[in-house]
């Protein structure tokens, strides 16, 4: 398929290329008569601007990068629709890369995103390595905006955060409330801010109940099913069970359902469950999960926004932290029968 150039519709008309293009950007320095006659020639052999060409001239490449830890979880996919909603309506393309919970796959991600000529990136990190990276590309200009799991250490971007404390803290008072006493908490990595600080939310809420905080009652699991089911065959082979449990993310949480369930045990007669990010699954196993419901779509949006106000502002801009809300949706997994 050949596609119609300038240089065709200056040959068509005999006039020059200059002429041609000041009639595609309105200038006042042609006639209005010569104007609609380029402008109607244009039309009548097809002709539609090269957005390559387009994109050199306002420096500017119309698309930007995204790179999440994994697409396991729906958490991911329901944000990426929120920044897409934004974008698109922008004009803007988005380059979707998983990083699979490698730093590495993640570094290696961003080094081709940034040598494509992205105009920005948003990210939420497998692990803390490549902070110093991210901070000499901020530095030199160029937008980053983190979501979900951000750097730990100070850097000069925006950053779009869940409230994990106050609803780790909230999701473990709920278990407090169902007369639960020994409770434990499968926590997520710890070099991972969300995983400190759910993990906060929880030793305060037990702190303020005047529960004693166990060193055992605290075990570093992971993010994926086969992570709860591990963690949670140890604790039946240990003797050691809990009451209830509070997880990490509903991954682990149902692995360890799963387990439960495998060997016996009812829930949430035997033992209780809450997971956290509400995840698809939530409503559908049995019984259902109570979990922790994160404004998913929003955030996307508002990292979004972010990044655009980056962009735009060439390099002028103030960073923000914008800390979203959730609800916790109390279902059957952590309700005693005697408080229903």
């Amino acid at each position: 398929m050949k596609y119609v150039t300038i240089i065709d519709i200056a040959k068509a008309l005999n006039i020059s290329k200059s002429s041609v293009s000041k009639a595609f950007n309105n200038r006042s320095d042609i006639k209005s008569d010569t104007r609609e006659l380029i402008l109607r020639t244009a039309k009548e052999m097809g002709y539609s601007p090269n957005p390559f060409a387009k994109r050199l001239m306002n420096q500017c490449s119309f698309q930007i990068g995204l790179v999440v830890p994994e697409f396991i979880n729906a958490f991911f996919h329901e944000v990426m629709i929120g920044i897409q909603e934004v974008m698109f309506e922008k004009g803007y393309q988005i380059l979707i890369m998983n990083s699979n919970e490698s730093s590495e796959k993640e570094l290696e991600n961003v080094k081709t995103l940034t040598s494509n000529m992205v105009d920005g990136i948003i990210l939420s990190m497998a692990s803390q390595e490549n902070v110093a990276y991210y901070s000499s590309l901020i530095d030199k200009g160029f937008p980053i905006v983190f979501f979900n799991r951000i750097p730990t250490k100070q850097i000069n971007t925006s950053k779009v955060l869940f409230d994990d404390y106050k609803w780790a803290f909230f999701a473990t008072e709920h278990l407090i409330y169902q007369s639960f006493k020994k409770i434990f908490h499968f926590a997520g990595p710890s070099s991972m801010a969300i995983s400190k600080q759910r993990k906060l939310g929880f030793i305060d809420a037990l702190k303020k109940h005047k529960i004693s905080v166990d060193e055992k009652s605290i075990i570093e699991t992971g993010l994926l099913i086969s992570d709860g089911q591990r963690e949670m065959e140890k604790l039946i082979n240990s003797g050691n069970l809990p009451e209830a449990i509070f997880a990490v993310n509903d991954p682990a949480a149902i692995g360890a359902m799963k387990i439960l369930k495998k060997h016996g045990y009812k829930i949430p007669e035997d033992v209780a469950l809450v997971g956290f990010t509400e995840s698809k699954l939530a409503e559908l196993i049995d019984p259902p999960l109570t979990s922790v419901a994160q404004p998913t779509n929003e955030i996307g949006r508002t990292a979004a926004k972010l990044l655009l106000e980056q962009i735009e502002s060439k390099g002028i801009f103030v960073p923000q932290t914008v800390i979203l809300n959730g609800q916790l949706n109390v279902r059957e997994s952590s309700i005693k029968l005697n408080e229903k």
